[in-house]
């Protein structure tokens, strides 16, 4: 598994970003099944850099806290049977590792909702890294069924990590 991080501003999270990154896409690639060793990458940023990207790419001019970029097109949450058959498009040819894809968080987001919700900036971040992950697996909310199924995941994830409220 190569996790690449990126932190693209000056303001401080004040927290093992790195080592919650390593906790949790592990623990959603596991609990997903997924049976590739993959590659992800984060960008850490802040407000004025993600809301230019969220502008551009999804025509939402306001700062958010996560964006999530799949490389993998997904039919079924977390199929990942199709992949082989696209090698080219789907795996990196220096390591053979799947490319799931990127992922940009603000950190001023991870320290406004931590203190907004009432928990730790630790537990913050690893919601929103599993979040992005399943994402990443071709889950999506759209729907009321879609966000309840990708919600109890990352309940369960997070807890089974050990981030509690």
């Amino acid at each position: 598994m190569t996790i690449h991080t990126e932190y693209e501003t000056d303001i401080e999270i004040g927290i093992d970003y790195e080592r919650i990154a390593q906790d949790i896409i592990p623990a959603v690639l596991d609990y997903e099944q997924c049976p590739y060793e993959s590659e992800v990458s984060i960008i850490f940023t802040d407000n004025a850099s993600i809301r230019e990207v969220n502008r551009q790419y999804r025509e939402i001019d306001e700062a958010t806290d996560v964006l999530s970029f799949p490389m993998v097109d997904f039919e079924k949450e977390s199929d990942f049977s199709h992949v082989e058959e696209a090698v080219e498009d789907y795996f990196n040819p220096e390591t053979g590792e799947l490319l799931l894809g990127d992922i940009m968080i603000s950190v001023e987001k991870v320290r406004e909702q931590a203190e907004k919700y009432g928990h730790s900036r630790e537990r913050e971040l690893a919601f929103l890294i599993a979040h992005s992950m399943l994402h990443l697996c071709g889950y999506d909310h759209m729907d009321d069924a879609e966000r309840e199924r990708m919600e109890s995941r990352q309940r369960e994830i997070l807890e089974e990590e050990g981030y509690r409220r």
